[in-house]
């Protein structure tokens, strides 16, 4: 595990986005795994200006995104879907047919089939390069909330209360249910680089890298992995102690 603790948020979204584009331009056809969510927000924008920079290339770029509410039009403005086509699948030279994203306008009787063949597009894609997460308030990544057995693989899952109510302004109104890669679906990536800024996330941080590895607390199997970059902005490091490495530097 490396843990980086930047300054400000600015800084962490500088760091990801190079780790980002690294991964990019060192692999022929590289696959990345993408979250949604207020975090990932200027790294998009940064990656963005690379593309029009001239400095990273993502046609030869596949995407795998971790999670979708269930059910959800691709065009409501709460959609995940609908957030990756404004921030990133529209500003840059993707191929249309190398995004893969979880449909959450399918009948509920074809979901246990079609999360099978997400699974199986993953694995024919040669499995995910480099996935990017961000922790929920109660140690979930992806929608894989407390409970979560470690063994799971893309599927649909509930959401808890407090889930709906840190994303929606008026939870009685928002999806209940949501497709989510499973733990083992994201431990299987090959590199993975966890995102945190904001003090309210220091609590997050310091259980999910410092304490027991249980299925009460999802983030926490993260430690077992074996390339896992953490990027902390200073105030959601504060909880840790002696896990604090060095700036991302270039």
């Amino acid at each position: 595990m490396k843990i980086i603790v930047e300054p400000r948020y600015e800084e962490v979204s500088k760091s990801a986005a190079r780790i980002i584009a690294r991964e990019i331009i060192s692999k022929t056809d590289p696959v990345l795994g993408l979250p949604t969510g207020d975090t990932p927000k200027r790294t998009y924008e940064l990656l963005v200006e690379y593309y029009r920079d001239g400095l990273v290339d993502f046609s030869s770029v596949t995407t795998f995104n971790l999670d979708e509410y269930y059910p959800i039009s691709k065009d409501d403005p709460k959609s995940f879907a609908r957030y990756m086509e404004d921030r990133l699948f529209t500003q840059v030279n993707l191929a249309r047919d190398s995004i893969n994203f979880p449909d959450s306008t399918i009948a509920e009787n074809e979901i246990e089939q079609y999360c099978e063949k997400y699974e199986r597009k993953i694995s024919e894609a040669g499995g995910i390069d480099l996935l990017i997460l961000g922790i929920g308030q109660n140690g979930h990544i992806g929608f894989n909330e407390p409970g979560v057995n470690f063994g799971t693989r893309t599927r649909l899952v509930d959401l808890r209360k407090e889930t709906l109510e840190a994303n929606f302004e008026n939870p009685a109104e928002a999806p209940k249910r949501a497709l989510t890669m499973g733990i083992k679906s994201i431990m299987r990536a090959r590199k993975l680089l966890l995102l945190a800024n904001g003090k309210r996330k220091s609590t997050p941080i310091k259980k999910s890298l410092t304490g027991p590895i249980t299925t009460d607390w999802p983030a926490s199997v993260l430690q077992l992995h074996p390339d896992l970059t953490v990027i902390l902005d200073e105030d959601a490091s504060r909880e840790l102690e002696d896990q604090r490495g060095g700036s991302a530097g270039n």
